[in-house]
């Protein structure tokens, strides 16, 4: 992942959100990640700058086919990692997806990548 912490956590948000509803709008955000309406509006010109989202996020975010392959390189690590703590921690769902964003934001991306590899292991181990 070539993305900086903010960027990936405010692209989290938005696939979260757009799973629920496909209108993302910046006060959605806002209330998704707990920051003002200000920031939202910071960052989202930011991923609009790396070609992430469309810049005219005013009415609703969506993202280019850019930020769809870095969300779904962003998710393939999520997922693997929200398993281990979730599944292999036995923490609750809530934290389970708060300390995987956390993990996967703030660790390097290599010990992502073999973290990755064992929960993977483990699990088709256990089929």
């Amino acid at each position: 992942m070539k993305h900086c912490a903010g960027q990936i956590k405010y692209l989290i948000a938005i696939k979260e959100l757009l799973d629920i509803d496909e209108y993302v709008r910046c006060v959605n955000i806002s209330r998704h990640l707990g920051v003002s309406r200000p920031s939202v509006s910071k960052m989202l010109r930011c991923l609009a700058n790396c070609g992430l989202v469309y810049e005219d996020f005013g009415n609703s975010v969506v993202l280019t086919p850019q930020g769809k392959d870095a969300v779904k390189e962003i998710f393939s690590t999520f997922n693997e990692i929200y398993a281990f703590f979730h599944n292999f921690l036995k923490l609750p769902g809530d934290e389970a997806h708060d300390q995987a964003i956390k993990f996967i934001t703030d660790f390097p991306q290599d010990t992502c990548e073999r973290l990755k590899v064992i929960v993977r292991r483990t699990i088709n181990k256990n089929k």
